[in-house]
């Protein structure tokens, strides 16, 4: 645990980058604009007020070896990704996906570093779990959790990083990359019938039922948060808010409303907190073919963030 006590703050760090949209055809299931959508929406609300802003750097193929075979990073850097590869990942390979991806999991790592100096941080990205050591999947290039929590307990900056996934499908990437880590602590709270099909091993796995609502949620919610600092000790918690729980999802399975939504945020920012565990939150999955009703949802985090820690 490290020694720093957190009170509160009277800003918070939003790491963003302008390239961080993906170029996808139309239909698509993924919203290609949802970072630049969400980071508008955000810029005209109150919260900008006690905001500052940060812009990651690109990543080298060297840093983003520590989490990924070589091989593969060369691939995603050079589009030599074959057609099953790229189906796999559910993206189409072009420059502008590979720069990003380098940017976006620095991102991640960027906003893990404002979190141990300040007491937390939003990311308006991030939460690509199902990237694993050696392939994508699901529009996730490169793992973000895996890179940023292997990254900060080599370099000895922690010593445990506890990933809480609340996206509701399973972070089976993470999972298998950090597989017998004993500096870092998985936890998946995800639908138990929705993607990945076949599912990974994490250090706390809950799966929960179909249509599931937010009190339903709730319960097992606090009993993964109880869990994990039980049998984990963090310096860090890299918080996965997928607002793909939501009830109007277009990948989900669950039936968690706006309102169910902001206090799971409020649930999870206030429980670290008062244990003085320094947290950074990612996006996650969400998915609408309404990218305000979508933006909205991704917002919440951030607003969350905001009440508990600046009390706006």
């Amino acid at each position: 645990m490290l020694n720093t006590v957190f009170k509160g703050v009277k800003m918070i760090t939003w790491v963003t980058h302008p390239d961080y949209d993906i170029p996808l055809p139309p239909g698509h299931r993924f919203t290609s604009k949802k970072f630049s959508d969400l980071f508008e929406l955000l810029k005209k609300s109150q919260y900008m007020k006690s905001a500052t802003l940060l812009i990651p750097k690109k990543a080298d193929a060297e840093q983003v070896a520590i989490a990924h075979c070589s091989e593969y990073v060369k691939k995603i850097a050079t589009g030599s990704l074959d057609a099953q590869e790229q189906r796999r990942l559910g993206l189409q390979w072009s420059p502008a996906l590979a720069k990003r991806s380098f940017i976006a999991i620095n991102g991640s790592l960027l906003a893990a570093r404002s979190a141990l100096k300040f007491g937390v941080s939003c990311h308006l990205a991030g939460g690509t779990h199902h990237s694993h050591f050696d392939f994508g999947s699901g529009f996730c290039v490169f793992n973000d959790l895996a890179f940023t929590a292997l990254t900060l307990t080599k370099t000895k900056e922690v010593k445990n990083v506890l990933i809480f996934d609340c996206d509701v499908h399973q972070g089976d990437g993470t999972a298998r990359i950090l597989e017998n880590n004993d500096n870092t602590f998985t936890c998946s709270i995800h639908s138990q019938k929705n993607f990945p099909y076949r599912k990974a091993k994490s250090d706390l796995d809950i799966g929960l039922e179909d249509d599931l609502t937010w009190f339903g949620y709730k319960k097992h919610l606090i009993e993964g948060l109880n869990k994990c600092v039980e049998r984990f000790s963090p310096d860090l918690v890299l918080y996965v808010a997928g607002v793909d729980v939501h009830a109007d999802d277009k990948l989900g399975r669950l039936s968690i409303d706006d309102e169910g939504l902001f206090e799971r945020e409020m649930t999870v920012l206030n429980f670290f907190k008062k244990r003085d565990i320094p947290l950074a939150t990612v996006m996650g999955g969400g998915y609408s073919d309404d990218k305000n009703e979508l933006a909205a949802r991704h917002s919440t985090v951030v607003k969350a963030a905001h009440e508990v820690w600046c009390n706006v």
